[in-house]
């Protein structure tokens, strides 16, 4: 159905419901001749009358009274699902989508989700956790998070509120026969855990120290795609890992390892939530934002 063919049956369902042009003009914002010629537009596409008039009254003719029958509950139920539509922007409901890497997903969503969900029972986050680089518009979802220097110019980024720091961690064990590295050259005599992206890259380690940066190409015979796995290892005296600070944080914690590289490892730039377009954002999205930025 044209646009047109729509408005000219709201028109008619105005006009019946009022029995008057000039009512119906007002309810509709427009002029008593813009509905009338409405009308007969409509009239002439469906080749039956559909109202009497005369210059003191209005009447529907029996094919009108069919119509209008048949019509008022349809346009009704239009109504209805438009006006369903403000709580989607109005109250938080409905699935919000996000894909989030998998290394940081829990220490960057744990608390801020938490407290989302149980202040909007209504919502529902759909999280896809993983390292593969996502098109988030081609994919289906509504948003992302993702380090400051992976976020594509046509993206709108919101800072949120965890920062992160990569962090070199080895087992007692590893270093009761090796000297710890006391600068990132020296990882080079050293057995490394390394990480690989579901693309097949190997992540290398990158450290920072009085505005030097040095990238390094680490070696191992062990290379894993998950940081879990490389605590883990590191814990079991198979290597040193390059993990996000909070991965290693229980069992620097418990004494299971030890930190080394401290000073090469300054805290990483701030993490973004980012999303194709501010406009005809559901309520959903504007509450996930809302709990997960600065």
């Amino acid at each position: 159905m044209e646009n047109s063919e729509l408005s000219e049956l709201a028109a008619f369902a105005a006009v019946a419901t009022h029995r008057s042009f000039r009512k119906a003009a007002v309810e509709r914002g427009t002029s008593a001749s813009a509905v009338s010629h409405a009308i007969r537009s409509l009239e002439g596409r469906v080749g039956v009358r559909l109202i009497h008039r005369t210059t003191r009254n209005v009447s529907l003719t029996d094919a009108g009274q069919m119509l209008y029958a048949r019509l008022g509950p349809a346009l009704t139920d239009i109504r209805v699902a438009v006006d369903e539509l403000n709580a989607w922007r109005n109250t938080p409901f409905g699935t919000v989508r996000l894909n989030v890497p998998n290394t940081i997903a829990p220490f960057v969503l744990g608390d801020a989700i938490e407290t989302l969900l149980k202040a909007n029972p209504g919502l529902r986050l759909e999280i896809a956790a993983t390292d593969r680089r996502v098109d988030i518009v081609e994919e289906g979802f509504d948003a992302g998070i993702r380090l400051g220097e992976r976020l594509s110019q046509d993206m709108i980024a919101v800072r949120i509120r965890s920062r992160l720091r990569f962090t070199v961690v080895g087992a007692p064990a590893y270093f009761e026969k090796r000297t710890a590295p006391v600068t990132p050259q020296d990882l080079h005599a050293h057995v490394c855990i390394r990480y690989a992206f579901p693309s097949g890259t190997v992540l290398n380690w990158i450290f920072e120290k009085d505005g030097e940066t040095i990238e390094v190409q680490v070696d191992g015979p062990l290379t894993v795609d998950s940081q879990e796995l490389m605590v883990d290892a590191a814990m079991r005296g198979l290597g040193l890992a390059y993990v996000w600070e909070q991965r290693a944080a229980t069992g620097l914690r418990d004494g299971r390892l030890v930190r080394c590289l401290k000073d090469w490892c300054p805290l990483d730039e701030d993490l973004f939530l980012y999303f194709p377009s501010r406009e005809h954002q559901t309520a959903g999205l504007r509450a996930v934002i809302d709990a997960l930025k600065v």
